[in-house]
């Protein structure tokens, strides 16, 4: 297996848990304050877009803008209003349409780039494997966040660090 394979691989196995708790997910019921499924979904894609960007930026030799250098909190809030006009059905294809694109972009790259540090979407310097494990675990923190929000879909979880 290739490292970018094994990189996509660990993408799918995180997405893999999250996809398959989304039809026992209520969607207009909120997972976390103010945020039901498609917020989720939103803050997801957001991500992606993010990190598609920093990768393509590393591709050609450039140093690509930090959407997130007012903080986390204040991107997850952006990528979260500027789809609030789309519906759930646009933004659940948003959400594939994403990472299709992000492993699309991760297989394009040059083998010699895989390695190279680049600038992460918070501005930090890092590498590629860093990434891909911390949106793997922000999927994977996400799901453990849902399967216990399940065991009670009438009460937001207020304590999630997703």
């Amino acid at each position: 297996m290739t490292t970018k394979d094994a990189y996509i691989q660990h993408l799918d196995e995180a997405r893999g848990g999250l996809e398959a708790l989304l039809p026992r997910v209520d969607i207009h019921k909120q997972i976390y304050p103010g945020w039901t499924l498609k917020q989720l979904l939103d803050h997801i894609a957001g991500w992606d877009d993010a990190v598609i960007a920093s990768l393509r930026a590393h591709m050609d030799g450039l140093t690509p803008g930090t959407p997130a250098a007012r903080g986390i909190n204040y991107y997850n809030a952006e990528t979260v209003s500027t789809r609030e006009s789309l519906d759930y059905e646009h933004s659940l294809h948003e959400w594939h349409a994403s990472r299709k694109l992000l492993k699309e972009t991760i297989r394009s790259l040059a083998e010699e780039k895989l390695t190279q540090p680049l600038t992460l979407p918070w501005g930090h310097a890092g590498t590629i494997s860093q990434v891909v494990e911390i949106f793997a675990h922000h999927e994977k923190e996400h799901t453990a966040d849902i399967l216990r929000w399940l065991e009670d879909p009438d009460r937001p979880i207020p304590d999630s660090q997703a």
